[in-house]
């Protein structure tokens, strides 16, 4: 294994923390939160959440727990299963996502709605 990919999180934590993160901000939890309810410091929640730690099997139960989920939807088993629904959850567990989400949503006019759409997809197109 390259030095490089010894130091990059694993794909499958990345998974699983961006999981916690959006089910987390689903239910209005912030990490302090979350991470009262299940015995650990607010860093390691981010830590969790960013896939640098991997979550521990009784973590995960007290994970699922605090999230009123289960262990099957937090580890990708109880999703539909297709390509773009879980590309999607990936792009909406990306930091901002979600908050950039619920802003676009509280804009009344379709035109604006629309040029920012189009800034977003212009600053993506040159890597800003």
């Amino acid at each position: 294994m390259p030095l490089d990919d010894a130091l990059s999180p694993d794909p499958v934590d990345m998974a699983i923390g961006a999981r916690i993160r959006l089910r987390r901000k689903s239910l209005g939890l912030t990490q302090g939160a979350l991470a009262g309810r299940i015995g650990v410091t607010f860093q390691q929640v981010q830590k969790y959440e960013r896939g640098a730690n991997r979550v521990s099997g009784s973590t995960l139960v007290a994970v699922a727990h605090a999230l009123d989920t289960t262990v099957g939807w937090l580890v990708g088993e109880e999703s539909p299963g297709d390509g773009e629904a879980e590309a999607l959850l990936q792009s909406l567990a990306t930091p901002g996502a979600l908050e950039l989400l619920e802003a676009y949503a509280g804009i009344d006019r379709s035109g604006a709605r629309q040029a920012l759409i189009a800034l977003a997809r212009e600053m993506g197109a040159r890597g800003v």
